[in-house]
């Protein structure tokens, strides 16, 4: 198949995905996804060509990748579950990375996560794995590093306004004074479409403008909700039972140790200048009308369960 600048997006019908295939598109990129669900409901079905992604046929994917130029890679798990794990899903990165290196893609731009190299976390020891994976492969290559992401679609941010809105008090895990430095889901949008169309091998954390520690962010948000929320300290693994707890009586999984634990270390925030351009207090602010209006139930979301 002929090479005409093609882009291939994994997820673009799921959250950053979906900002990164529409920021192409307005460049004048053709794009495809390799998608869980090709026939998924979404605005951007008949702009952008869906081919599944399965990683139990290579060859499929590598007939899906044939005419793509530049593969930006999205995929990962959130947290291991039945049918999944963190050991699962560098398996399966390693399977596309193949698959793009036969199918003769010319570069791989890789979203990772911040500091991916400064703990031993297993979701950040697995991003680390896969970005390995990426510069073994020969290929052309840009690994992205976001921290917290943030945007219309995010679950986390909402769903703690929410709390914030709904609950009399919020159990804050340990002082509170660790830091967290969103960045936009546009803001990573535009470095990975600028990185689509470079050549040199970099590696650049996705990091906003402003930084809060965690008791800054939940005042910030508080006052855009109008909360009376009393925010209550206690000793981390409290905070997390009771996130679990409130998870369990919504069938969803609120929180995980694995991003407590990130947060706790400080793994949100980076040293280096700001690569993004929205600032998290402005986008909350415009957005005080529907922040946390609702909660997100992200099981139901992403795997079908109540």
């Amino acid at each position: 198949m002929a090479r005409d600048g093609t882009v291939a997006v994994t997820g673009a019908f799921s959250y950053t995905g979906q900002y990164i295939a529409r920021q192409l598109l307005n460049e004048g990129r053709r794009v495809i996804t390799l998608t869980r669900d090709p026939d998924r409901p979404h605005e951007l079905q008949g702009k952008v060509p869906a081919f599944r992604l399965d990683f139990s046929n290579p060859a499929l994917l590598r007939e899906a990748l044939s005419g793509a130029e530049v593969l930006v890679n999205t995929y990962w798990v959130r947290y291991n579950y039945a049918g999944s794990s963190f050991e699962q899903a560098v398996a399966n990165t390693k399977v596309l990375v193949d698959a793009a290196v036969s199918a003769g893609v010319r570069r791989i731009v890789h979203i990772s996560v911040s500091k991916p190299d400064q703990t031993q976390l297993a979701y950040f020891r697995g991003k680390l794995e896969t970005e390995k994976l990426v510069q073994a492969s020969g290929l052309s290559h840009a690994i992205i590093r976001p921290t917290i992401v943030f945007g219309e679609e995010e679950v986390l941010i909402n769903n703690i306004t929410w709390l914030l809105r709904k609950m009399p008090v919020f159990a804050v895990p340990g002082d509170g004074r660790y830091c967290l430095q969103p960045v936009h889901v546009g803001d990573v949008a535009s470095l990975a479409a600028s990185a689509a169309g470079a050549t040199q091998n970099t590696i650049v954390d996705a990091a906003g403008p402003e930084i809060f520690t965690f008791v800054e962010l939940l005042e910030l948000l508080k006052k855009i909700a109008n909360s009376r929320c009393l925010l209550v300290h206690v000793p981390a693994p409290l905070a997390l039972g009771l996130s679990r707890l409130l998870g369990g009586l919504f069938g969803d999984l609120m929180l995980t140790k694995e991003e407590l634990d990130a947060l706790l270390q400080n793994l949100l925030a980076v040293e280096t200048d700001p690569t993004g351009t929205t600032r998290f207090s402005d986008w909350a602010k415009e957005n005080a009308g529907i922040l946390g209006k609702d909660y997100v139930n992200e099981l139901k979301r992403h795997h079908g369960k109540a």
